[in-house]
């Protein structure tokens, strides 16, 4: 069993991005592999968008992506530099910057390159989308 950061780039809803990393996270922890984090970064950060709305005829991936923090304790960090260029903030974030709204979606939080470069030190692979 291997340790896996997954770095997630391509947005929510672009050419097939969201749904094959997805597939991939899904399949690896169901393969038994451990996954530190899932870093989301660059247009990536598009995934943890509270007010992203799919069609009815779509997978929703946000509600998956929470299922697998939910089950598998993974934690789902965003880049808070990618994540406010793209209008992506937390509820401390918004207050920081005086915004009166927010719209990241829980479980996810915000961290830095920091968090991805640790993460790595302690990963056996990088698997990036």
């Amino acid at each position: 069993m291997s340790k896996l950061i997954i770095l997630v780039t391509g947005q929510v809803y672009g050419p097939a991005s969201g749904w094959r990393v997805l597939q991939f996270t899904q399949a690896a922890l169901a393969a038994g592999e451990q996954i530190h984090c899932v870093f989301f970064f660059r247009n990536g950060v598009t995934q943890s968008n509270a007010l992203v709305c799919p069609a009815s005829d779509e997978t929703n991936l946000l509600q998956e992506w929470q299922k697998i923090a939910e089950q598998y304790h993974v934690p789902l960090i965003n880049c808070v530099s990618a994540a406010w260029r793209r209008g992506i903030m937390s509820a401390d974030d918004a207050k920081e910057n005086g915004r009166t709204s927010h719209n990241l979606a829980e479980p996810f939080i915000m961290g830095g390159l920091g968090e991805l470069v640790t993460g790595i030190e302690q990963a056996d692979r990088v698997v990036s989308f």
